[in-house]
């Protein structure tokens, strides 16, 4: 399914996406600004980035939903389906390309501390079952856990269309099923200690090329 756009549901958000971006420039498209979106395929590798206007790092869902407000038709949320269908077309103009997060230099501290943030995280252990990410993605690669197989946890597919869910996720949404899953206390969408993990997990892949959008089960 993965390889046959034909039974791929992947290829029906990027289609919504190019709808969304539009290819010409409309006062209420992404293209007025961007043009075609290839000028943007550096922005997937990149995120999440540390902004200094919000003073905290943003991913690239983030900055779709920030973009949209200029607009007179602002996304609401981070699981919004075209939030979800142009994060899924900037990935694809990404793909083949490594991951490059990296700090900015007038903010390479506040970054750092992010990023070090991100590191405990995914060391310490949460919830009832007692677990950290490490205890999965790094102690138990290649195992059997129910129907699946522990991942090394690069998150090199996102956004994914997962077969369980019947529907696009971000990154973000794939995290908070983490939480649950080690029935922990889930951190609100958008939460700072989701944009801390992501940025760890896309640092310790960097150089790992995007693939995603991606099918999972």
């Amino acid at each position: 399914m993965q390889s046959d756009a034909s039974l791929n549901p992947v290829s029906l958000w990027l289609d919504q996406g190019r709808n969304l971006w539009g290819s010409a420039p409309d006062k209420q498209s992404c293209y007025q600004c961007h043009g075609d979106v290839q000028t943007l395929k550096l922005a997937a590798p990149q995120h999440p980035k540390w902004s200094a206007r919000l003073n905290r790092l943003v991913n690239l869902e983030d900055q779709i939903v920030s973009c949209s407000e200029r607009t007179s038709r602002p996304l609401r949320g981070l699981e919004n389906p075209d939030v979800l269908a142009l994060s899924a077309l900037l990935h694809k103009s990404s793909q083949g390309l490594p991951f490059k997060v990296s700090a900015p230099p007038n903010h390479a501290q506040q970054w750092q501390t992010e990023l070090n943030a991100g590191a405990q995280l995914f060391t310490t252990r949460k919830g009832a079952m007692n677990l950290a990410c490490t205890h999965c993605h790094d102690l138990n690669i290649g195992k059997q856990m129910r129907a699946d197989i522990v991942s090394p946890g690069h998150p090199t597919g996102f956004p994914i269309f997962k077969m369980s869910w019947q529907s696009m996720g971000s990154i973000d949404r794939r995290l908070r099923a983490c939480f649950s899953g080690v029935q922990a206390e889930v951190p609100a969408p958008g939460s700072i200690e989701l944009r801390r993990l992501e940025l760890f997990l896309k640092s310790r892949s960097q150089g790992l090329p995007i693939d995603g959008p991606s099918l999972r089960r």
